[in-house]
């Protein structure tokens, strides 16, 4: 009887006892997964020949990844990204209106990237919402400086600061050469810019509609080199930049079920075709983490 007694004991305490179930949070498996990514992106930045800084955030769970994060780094045209958020925030509060349109003049064109620069002096008007679609699609330098003169460049540095970001500043117009020798750049972090795309995601810098207006335009396809490290069928919205020993890249990948911000930043760049490669790299590397994860269970297995 008394072993009996000993052996319900013993049944009644095996089933009461709580059960440690490895949940994606806690299993040592996925850790070692993010272990062995952290561990790829600072050797990629610390290899690179040139710097590079990254910055990676999921827009979920708040996992994030660094590596000379806080750097600041010259911008070269995704600066725009703050430039049509300025835009939009003053749409928003009235201040002007998206159809208002512009006469693309002789004086407003500034060489390098982009179609306006090709138009005849006063020959065609175009909104302001025309123009930002030029500046992030085509990145067209000379849309992008009549939008700095309408919305006015301290007005932008006003909402960086407003938003909490220290480092990112708007400083001159594009391909001022005289401003480039004397080290005036646009300049940012991988982190701040994550912070921004982060904060604009989450609807904490434009309303509903002013957001999802901003979004659509950043999300418009574009041949990049955070692109060419994604599937096709999955949705970017982005802006890079480039300019001699420069290239960076920064945007929201919307992986079903791990959507994240990634910020990638070179300078002092020998060869601007490795530099993209290696943002590329760096894309691939983050997408293939995120992919198992938002596919499989908490131990790996791959979810039907």
């Amino acid at each position: 009887m008394t072993r009996l007694r000993a052996l319900l004991l013993l049944a009644v305490f095996a089933l009461s006892a709580p059960v440690i179930a490895q949940t994606p949070q806690t299993n040592p498996l996925a850790g070692d997964l993010k272990l062995k990514l952290a561990k790829q992106l600072q050797q990629m930045a610390a290899e690179f020949d040139g710097v590079m800084g990254i910055a990676v955030k999921d827009l979920g769970t708040g996992e994030t990844f660094f590596a000379n994060a806080d750097t600041v780094f010259p911008q070269a045209s995704s600066i725009k990204i703050p430039i049509l958020l300025e835009l939009y925030r003053q749409a928003q509060a009235g201040t002007l209106k998206l159809e208002e349109r512009v006469d693309v003049k002789k004086s407003q064109m500034a060489a390098g990237s982009g179609v306006l620069l090709r138009f005849s002096d006063g020959g065609s008007a175009l909104s302001l919402r025309d123009l930002a679609v030029l500046m992030i699609v085509l990145s067209d330098n000379t849309a992008t400086n009549i939008l700095i003169d309408r919305v006015g460049m301290q007005n932008v540095n006003e909402n960086l600061r407003r938003l909490g970001l220290t480092q990112t500043r708007l400083q001159r117009v594009m391909l001022d050469t005289e401003a480039q020798r004397e080290s005036r750049e646009n300049l940012s972090t991988p982190r701040e810019m994550v912070m921004l795309l982060e904060m604009l995601d989450a609807g904490k810098t434009l309303d509903p509609k002013s957001t999802q207006a901003a979004l659509e335009i950043l999300k418009y396809p574009k041949n990049t080199s955070l692109r060419r490290g994604l599937p096709a069928g999955v949705a970017l919205a982005s802006k890079p930049g480039g300019v001699g020993g420069v290239a960076c890249e920064s945007g929201i990948v919307y992986l079903a079920g791990k959507p994240y911000a990634i910020s990638v930043m070179t300078t002092f760049d020998k060869d601007s075709e490795a530099a993209d490669a290696a943002i590329t790299e760096v894309s691939r590397r983050v997408y293939s983490y995120f992919e198992r994860l938002a596919r499989s269970n908490a131990l790996g297995a791959r979810v039907p």
